[in-house]
């Protein structure tokens, strides 16, 4: 696993030690970015179920300013930490061992929104409608800020949920990605940290 681009371009990832979590590939996750992005101009992100923090880092590294990575798993927790600290992205991440649920509750009772939200749990974890759901009713998302769910191929993920309306949804092999699109405020996203072509 690498950085594939921005600041922080080539640089190389720990995965997690044992069989407990899934990384994104490079492939996929590439394609993830040159959907919602490439690039961002500030803004927050949020990765849950964060594995080796790839996702986040590749994020921080295309301009998001901080992003939150929680997993539940202490030793996803604990490489998180290594590959920030091998990218020197220490002062812009937040590290938290919890789970998903909490950490959304947590991050809303701060006051907290999101240029962008990562979220890929174990393909076996039906999650996707509370985990959803938990993110709109809270309206965690800046206007026109994206939740990015990653799931098995043959799962279908709803139309909408709240006010994320399902934006772009493509499969590479075993994978599938979801894009929802925050529409929940009818703001014009002047302050949103993705690109404007969104």
């Amino acid at each position: 696993m690498r950085v594939i681009s921005g600041t922080c371009k080539g640089r190389r990832l720990q995965a997690v030690p044992g069989m407990s979590t899934r990384p994104t590939t490079d492939k996929v996750k590439e394609a993830i970015f040159n959907m919602i992005g490439p690039y961002f101009s500030g803004g927050n992100g949020l990765d849950l179920f964060a594995g080796s923090g790839g996702l986040g880092i590749e994020a921080l590294s295309r301009g998001i300013e901080r992003v939150i990575f929680v997993d539940h798993d202490r030793k996803a927790v604990q490489t998180v930490r290594k590959n920030v600290a091998a990218c020197g992205l220490e002062k812009r991440a937040e590290i938290y061992c919890n789970d998903a649920e909490r950490a959304l509750k947590a991050v809303a009772k701060r006051g907290l929104r999101f240029a962008v939200i990562f979220l890929d749990p174990p393909y076996k974890e039906k999650q996707w409608p509370t985990l959803l759901s938990s993110i709109a009713e809270r309206q965690l998302l800046e206007p026109r800020g994206v939740v990015v769910a990653e799931h098995s191929a043959e799962a279908e993920l709803p139309e909408e949920v709240g006010g994320l309306t399902r934006w772009k949804r493509e499969t590479y092999g075993i994978t599938g990605v979801t894009i929802y699109r925050w529409e929940g405020d009818g703001s014009d996203g002047e302050h949103c940290g993705l690109p404007r072509e969104l």
